[in-house]
Formats: structure tokens, sequence, C-alpha cells
């Protein structure tokens, strides 16, 4: 189902023609996802990762929309530094939040109240068994992956999810302008197209949960 949960994320000023500067070695800076990306220049990703409270909107919507409530688990997959992970847990007292992500840098330099909640690992096999979770997360990771992976990741989400209780946010654009505004801007992604070439891929993986997209 379509389902904007993120539409109180606070908008990003974005220098496009900046990027554009040593592009592709940029790109390669930013997809090792090392201290660079999170910390380094902005011209290699974030420009520094640093927890600002922008997810606390953000998981309350969470919360009251799958209706959570202490004793529940959930996966944050692509979590990052686990400032959601935090969040969500200072949000609903007792929820039981986890993070998965591939960067060991972002996982090492967590907040310092998600310590031992996150683990390095990747999408393509959640080490986790079956119906794990109450709500698997995975927000703009999932077109950081070629597609044939981002398909698996999506049956892995689906797999580790019990009432197939997840939501996907990515990447998308809905015209040539918007398309060429995200090429010239993007670093990581690998998989990406409009709304409808997204619900194609999400067909393709039998993902019939709930996503959206962002567009640049």
């Amino acid at each position: 189902m379509l389902l904007n949960l993120l539409d109180s994320y606070p908008k990003t000023k974005r220098n496009i023609s900046n990027r554009l500067i040593n592009k592709e070695l940029n790109r390669k800076i930013a997809l090792k996802f090392s201290k660079e990306y999170f910390d380094g220049d902005r011209s290699h990703g974030y420009g520094g990762y640093k927890y600002d409270g922008r997810w606390i909107p953000i998981a309350e919507k969470i919360i009251k929309h799958y209706k959570l409530k202490s004793g529940n688990k959930v996966l944050d997959v692509g979590c990052a530094k686990g400032f959601l992970v935090k969040d969500l847990m200072d949000t609903c007292e007792g929820l039981d939040t986890y993070g998965i992500d591939i960067s060991s840098y972002a996982v090492k330099n967590c907040h310092c109240d998600v310590v031992g909640r996150l683990q390095v690992g990747n999408a393509l096999s959640l080490p986790f068994p079956d119906d794990s979770f109450d709500l698997v997360l995975a927000i703009n990771t999932l077109h950081n992956l070629p597609l044939s992976h981002c398909i698996k990741a999506l049956k892995e989400i689906k797999r580790v999810s019990k009432n197939n209780k997840s939501f996907i946010q990515v990447d998308a654009y809905s015209n040539e302008s918007q398309k060429k505004s995200f090429i010239d801007w993007m670093l990581t992604a690998k998989t990406f197209g409009t709304p409808q070439e997204w619900e194609n891929i999400f067909s393709k993986a039998n993902y019939d949960a709930d996503y959206y997209w962002t567009v640049i």
C-alpha cells in the first residue's frame, strides 16, 4: 500500500552543480559507506551524519500507524548509526528495536543508546528466522542495490516480517527533468526509476506491503 511516513522529514538544500565536480571519484568514495560517506565532505555523502532528533516525528507516526506496543520487535534494514532505532525505542517504552547495516563504520559509530542493538550485515541474507519481527523498515536503502539484489532483499524483508508488515522507502522520479536531477545528485543508488517502475519491481519480488518514494 502506498503510505507516506516521511512527510515530516526536513528537506535538504542540494547544490547539484557542486555535486557534479569529480562526480565519479566521489561516487567511488561514497560506495565504500565508510567515514567519508557519513562524516566526510558533503561531496562524498552526508557531510556529517549527526543525531538531531529529526526522526522523532517519523518514529511517532510509525508507532501510531502500526499500533506498536511494548514487547513488539522492529528491524531497521540500512539503519546507519541507529538514529531511528533510538527514537523508536524512546517513543514507545519497551519496544524491542534492532538495526542492520552494511557499514561497519556506521555501526561502530552508532548512537550510544543503541550500542548492542545494531549489527553489520547484508539485506540479501538477513540473519534472522522467518517471522522474527512485528515490523521491518528499509528507508532509503534498497535503491543502493543492483536490481537483482534489490528483488532478493525485498523477499528477505517479507520473510522475516510477521503478518507481512513492512515499510519500504526508495528514491524515484516522475519526469525527465527530475530524472536528470536525480542522476546528477545521487552517489550510491544502483536501482532507480519512476513510481510505476518501482511498483513493477515490488511485483517481481511479490512484495505487497507498504511503500513510498522520495522524489529529488
